[in-house]
């Protein structure tokens, strides 16, 4: 197919323009030689779309590259955020895991007594993790409060006298009687335990000793204090085994059965006060050691 006339006039016409060449003169400073580049217009064109072009594909690159970079910094700030929140769940959770466990422990041994003795009192609902923590550190501080309430519990139990501090029987109770000496009407402020001479005397309960010594009626004396308002009392003894001071806990020897003082035979006159009166031993005589 032949384009007619004019249209071919056209297309020379563009061409011959396209194909002028264009000189670029470049003038440096400093009397350096004068540059004269030459070039196809078209190709100066060309070109300058190109570096428009590439111009703003790095003018985006480098907006998208500062995007970037805020997005992960932002993002690494949750990922810090959240691991910290995590951490401190798992803390607590390990926490939670390992009390709840004690107090099966602790509350499957049958009795107030023996979840008093074995009590280990040592200090040491949402999807939204603030929330849940929030949650959890009110459980472990109820959790904290029932240990409280255990130990104050457990001090109390170990400072209570519990059981005889000798072996042997009860020869005369608590309470009203006749004298053994005078005959007469007297007031007993303990219980008198016969045993042989020289059986051990133990503590009832951990204490310490505030009086070890002599005393012309009851003979060799050893005086307790345990806290909470208890103290014991042991008397008649042959001797004395510990000194004013001196830490005895539970089941030590404070002394051996003697006759010494006032006394018709080898016997521990044993007394218990609580908060400075003077009480009947012998329910606490019933619990055991």
């Amino acid at each position: 197919m032949t384009l007619p006339k004019p249209e071919m006039n056209r297309i020379r016409t563009l061409l011959k323009k396209t194909c002028v060449s264009v000189t670029i003169l470049v003038i440096p400073h400093d009397h350096v030689r004068t540059l004269n580049v030459k070039m196809p217009a078209a190709l100066l064109a060309l070109s300058l779309l190109l570096a428009v072009i590439g111009g703003g594909y790095v003018v985006r690159l480098a907006v998208s590259g500062l995007w970037y970079r805020a997005e992960h910094n932002a993002m690494a700030a949750k990922v810090r955020f959240y691991s910290d929140q995590f951490y401190q769940w798992s803390s607590m959770v390990t926490s939670l895991r390992t009390v709840e466990k004690d107090f099966r422990s602790l509350f499957s041994l049958g009795s107030k007594e023996a979840v008093l003795e074995h009590a280990d009192t040592s200090f040491k609902g949402s999807l939204e993790i603030p929330e849940l923590i929030e949650e959890l550190q009110e459980t472990l501080e109820s959790v904290d409060e029932i240990k409280n309430y255990l130990r104050i519990q457990k001090d109390v139990f170990v400072a209570t006298p519990r059981g005889y501090p000798v072996a042997g029987r009860i020869t005369s109770p608590y309470g009203k009687r006749e004298d053994p000496l005078t005959g007469g009407n007297a007031f007993h402020s303990g219980v008198d335990i016969s045993s042989k001479p020289g059986t051990p005397i133990k503590a009832t309960a951990d204490g310490v000793v505030s009086y070890s010594g002599w005393t012309e009626t009851s003979g060799y004396v050893v005086v307790m204090e345990h806290g909470f308002g208890f103290s014991t009392i042991f008397a008649h003894n042959k001797k004395n085994a510990v000194r004013v001071g001196q830490q005895v806990p539970k089941g030590g020897i404070i002394g051996y059965v003697g006759s010494t003082g006032r006394a018709t035979g080898p016997h521990l006159h044993y007394e218990i006060w609580k908060d400075g009166k003077n009480v009947n031993p012998h329910p606490y005589l019933a619990v055991k050691m």
